[in-house]
């Protein structure tokens, strides 16, 4: 049976639907505070340094920008996401403000995202591992093998289930933290600044302000996927208390890390000329200080802690959000099938990680070499923008849309701060697009964009179930006030017309 509410088209899920659609509570603060740091630090490795290519000025302004932006969406997201304590996130936002439209364009960017992250992630392991393996052992490995290698374990994690996967996060995530405080303790004893980060370029801004521009979206890398918490929310033991937490402070340990790393790894040996094409920038840091040889070969293999940390935890977010959309019937529905006993979305980990290889695979038989990391980086940037602009207005939409929904965390910036960070995130966009080096792989992912666009106008938008993000967004928030509704609540069909329903009792008040 189905019934058309607006533009789209629902159709009635049983018990038995959401019962094969369960996830597991088990994160507390600390784990998602792991899971925010992790699925980030990663930046500190690798892929930052390309910005590198404009002057250490370029992206040091970009960096102040950027983290300009980061602050605003991430006080928007602390505030929306316990309010929609939805494994949804991003898509569940745009779809509470903008209908199933705006919900399914702000969760396809995100799907990009995330689905090319990790991609871009398992380049940098495999050229660490491929210099690390060669120098202990003498062994070498076509790139693309190592790639497949840690796929197939990380995935395989995941699929394990979400104890093992949040313990093994918040282990990873303390090893990483824990190497680069090596790494910053040992660069302040070769510290020569001017030297290496400024004169081997010729100056601070050796592309002048466009270069600002171009090295927005490596830039962004230090930050970009810390805004995954909220597809935890139905993993997590008390989303309203944990997410704004483990958010907030996941950024402010990101940005002392960051900065820290732009400062110390452009200013020793070799320098940021030499660094902006390197595929393993922190080893390179860790051989200055370090001296070559078996020990710093060791460290180096424990940096890549710092790689696999954000690889495994970005699998994770993938998942959630294809198994979000999917169980809403925005994608196919078999993706967000979960394990029977484990309840892990092993479908969406599985299609995630294919299209992920492939994608890195084209671009590196492609002919472009080095740059295969730095394609991909844009072409993940490309999703993760338009995801971050869509959230910025829906967080200004839901404040005057549902003001009276409970809101247990306010940012402290409201809607200026999500607006000033919208903006930004146009002007990133833009960014993408003016730089030729790597606009066709932007292009590429822009058709996909627009293919998947087309798909839900010609089907998807006739196949929707009534999961918890589509029963908040058609009864204006009243089926929120409780901490999750969970799928056991779902069974009877679209609860007479809830597009009709009443707006939320004031806070404080009860909802039934």
């Amino acid at each position: 049976m189905a019934e058309r509410v607006g533009s789209v088209t629902y159709r009635e899920a049983g018990q038995d639907y959401f019962e094969k659609r369960r996830l597991r509570r088990h994160a507390g603060v600390w784990s998602l505070w792991a899971l925010g740091v992790a699925a980030v630090i990663s930046g500190d490795f690798f892929g930052w340094n390309f910005g590198l290519a404009y002057g250490f000025g370029g992206l040091l302004v970009a960096t102040i920008v950027v983290t300009v932006m980061f602050f605003g969406l991430c006080f928007s997201i602390a505030e929306m996401s316990p309010a929609l304590p939805h494994t949804g996130g991003a898509y569940s936002f745009a779809r509470s403000a903008f209908g199933p439209w705006g919900g399914f364009t702000t969760g396809v960017a995100e799907t990009i995202e995330y689905v090319i992250t990790p991609a871009v992630i398992v380049v940098g392991i495999g050229a660490y591992m491929d210099s690390i393996s060669d120098d202990l052992f003498g062994f070498t490995m076509a790139q693309p093998l190592w790639w497949l290698v840690f796929y197939a374990i990380f995935v395989l994690l995941n699929y394990v289930g979400v104890e093992a996967s949040f313990r093994f996060t918040v282990a990873i995530c303390l090893i990483s933290l824990a190497i680069l405080v090596v790494f910053f303790i040992g660069a302040l004893t070769e510290l020569d600044f001017t030297r290496f980060a400024i004169d081997t370029q010729g100056g601070w801004f050796t592309e002048g302000v466009p270069g600002v521009f171009y090295a927005l979206p490596f830039a962004i890398w230090f930050y970009l996927a810390i805004e995954e918490l909220p597809l935890a929310a139905e993993e997590s033991a008390d989303p309203k208390r944990d997410i704004p937490r483990g958010t907030i402070w996941g950024l402010v340990t990101l940005v002392v890390t960051g900065f820290l790393v732009l400062f110390l790894n452009s200013g020793i040996s070799p320098g940021a000329a030499e660094l902006s094409e390197s595929g393993e920038p922190l080893l390179a840091g860790l051989t200055t200080i370090f001296g070559e040889g078996t020990s710093t070969s060791l460290l180096g293999l424990i940096a890549v802690a710092g790689l696999v940390a954000s690889f495994h935890t970005i699998i994770f977010a993938y998942g959630r959000n294809i198994f979000s959309l999917s169980r809403a019937g925005y994608y196919p529905h078999p993706l967000s099938v979960t394990h029977g006993t484990r309840n892990t979305p092993h479908l969406a980990l599985v299609l995630g990680a294919i299209i992920g290889w492939v994608a890195a695979y084209i671009i590196y038989e492609s002919g472009t070499g080095s740059t295969v990391g730095g394609a991909l980086l844009n072409m993940a940037v490309f999703g993760a923008v338009i995801s971050y602009f869509m959230q910025c207005l829906s967080f200004v939409k839901l404040r005057r849309k549902l003001p009276d929904i409970e809101r247990p965390y306010r940012s402290p910036v409201g809607e200026w701060g999500a607006l000033v960070a919208g903006a930004i995130a146009l002007v990133c966009l833009g960014a993408i697009f003016w730089n030729d080096d790597y606009r066709a792989g932007v292009y590429g992912v822009a058709v996909f964009y627009l293919v998947a666009v087309a798909y839900f106008a010609i089907a998807g938008r006739h196949r929707l179930v009534l999961s918890p993000e589509e029963e908040f967004a058609l009864s204006h928030g009243a089926s929120g006030r409780e901490a999750m509704a969970t799928a056991e609540h779902l069974g009877g069909g679209l609860q007479a017309q809830m597009d009709e329903a009443p707006p939320p009792p004031p806070a404080g008040t009860e909802s039934r």
